[in-house]
C-alpha cells in the first residue's frame, strides 16, 4: 500500500486539485478498466491522462482523434510488401498498456466501435488474425461535452458501458487556481514525473483486489441499486448486468484503495455515480424535470444500505 500512496503523491505533485479523479484512474488500473474524462476544453484532461500514464512504467500511446481517422489507425493493418513478396502485419497505436484516446467524440461512430473488442476482450482482429494486447490494458478516453461542440458525434450505449468510470472535472477553485498558476506559468503543460510503479506491482495489487471479501449483504445492496433503475417511471434504459459487476469490482477496489480487505457500504456509495451515470438514460419526461444523478440520489436514499458489521 505505500507504494500506492508514493504513486497518489506523485500524480498530485503534477495535476493540482484532482485527487478525486486520480484515485478513480487508479482503481481503473487496478481492475484494467476503462475511463472517461470530461468536461470543457483547457480543464486538464489530456494533461492528467499524460501524466498518469508518465508514472507507470508501462508502454503508453496517444491517438488524436479526428473525423478522418480511420478504425486500421486505431487497431493496425495488414498491407502487402512488394519486395518481400508477402502481407505483414503493422499493430496500432492500440498496442499499448495505457492508450490515451484524445476527444474520442470527435471521431465517427465507425471508429470509436472498433475500440470495442479491444476494450471488452483485451484483443485485436486485424485481416481474420486475432492479437492480445498487453496486460494491463487501459483506455483513457477524454471528450468535451458533445452539447457544446460541433463536428462531435454522441458515444453509443454499447461504447459508453465499456467504460468503468465516467468522470466529469469541473472548474478549479480559486486557490487551486493560483497553485496551477505558480506552478505552470513559466512552462504550461510540462509534466515530469518519476516512474514510480512497475507492471509487476500493478498486476500483484489487481491480483490482492480480486481476493477483496464481499457480504452476501453488500451483493443484495448492490443487486438492489441495480434493479432500482430498471423500474423507475423516469429512467428509460437502466443498469445492465454488466454495471452490476462493474460496481461490485470498483467497491472492491475502493475498500483495497482505502486499505481494506472487505467492502463496505461506503465503498458502494463512493463508485455509484461514476460507474452508474454514464450508463443510464432517463425517460423524455424524466429530462424534463430531473437530472440523472439527482435520480439517482433519491434512488440511493430509498434503498437501506446493510450495516457495516455485516459487511464483512
Amino acid at each position: 500500500m505505500q507504494s500506492i500512496k508514493l504513486l497518489q503523491e506523485e500524480l498530485n505533485k503534477a495535476i493540482v486539485g484532482r485527487e478525486k479523479e486520480i484515485d478513480f484512474m487508479l482503481m481503473g488500473l487496478l481492475l484494467e478498466g476503462h475511463v472517461l474524462l470530461e468536461s470543457v476544453p483547457g480543464s486538464g484532461k489530456t494533461m492528467m491522462a499524460k501524466a498518469f500514464a508518465e508514472a507507470i512504467q508501462g508502454e503508453f500511446k496517444r491517438l488524436q482523434f479526428t473525423p478522418d481517422v480511420l478504425p486500421s489507425d486505431v487497431t493496425g493493418i495488414s498491407f502487402f510488401h512488394p519486395q518481400q513478396q508477402t502481407f505483414i502485419l503493422r499493430v496500432g497505436p492500440i498496442m499499448s498498456n495505457i492508450l490515451l484516446a484524445d476527444e474520442i467524440n470527435r471521431a465517427t461512430p465507425r471508429t470509436q466501435s472498433s475500440l470495442l473488442e479491444a476494450m471488452e476482450e483485451k484483443q485485436v482482429s486485424i485481416d481474420g488474425e486475432t492479437i492480445k494486447l498487453p496486460s494491463p490494458f487501459m483506455v483513457i478516453a477524454t471528450q468535451n461535452p458533445v452539447e457544446s461542440q460541433q463536428g462531435t458525434f454522441p458515444l453509443p450505449a454499447a461504447q459508453l458501458d465499456r467504460f468503468l468510470f465516467k468522470l466529469s472535472i469541473g472548474y478549479p477553485t480559486i486557490a487551486e487556481e493560483k497553485m496551477i498558476l505558480q506552478q505552470f506559468g513559466r512552462s504550461p503543460g510540462k509534466v515530469h514525473l518519476q516512474k514510480v510503479v512497475t507492471l509487476e506491482q500493478i498486476g500483484k495489487w489487481s491480483e490482492q483486489v480480486k481476493e477483496v471479501a464481499v457480504h452476501d449483504d453488500i451483493l443484495t445492496y448492490i443487486i438492489q441499486i441495480v434493479h432500482s433503475t430498471r423500474n423507475h417511471p423516469y429512467i428509460e434504459l437502466g443498469l445492465s448486468s454488466r454495471a452490476s459487476l462493474a460496481l461490485l469490482q470498483a467497491a472492491k477496489a475502493s475498500a483495497f484503495m482505502k486499505g481494506r480487505m472487505f467492502v463496505i457500504p461506503d465503498d458502494v456509495k463512493r463508485v455509484v455515480e461514476p460507474v452508474c451515470l454514464h450508463r443510464m438514460k432517463l425517460s423524455t419526461e424524466g429530462m424534463l424535470i430531473h437530472d440523472i444523478a439527482e435520480v439517482m440520489k433519491e434512488l440511493l436514499n430509498t434503498i437501506e444500505a446493510p450495516v457495516e458489521a455485516n459487511s464483512r
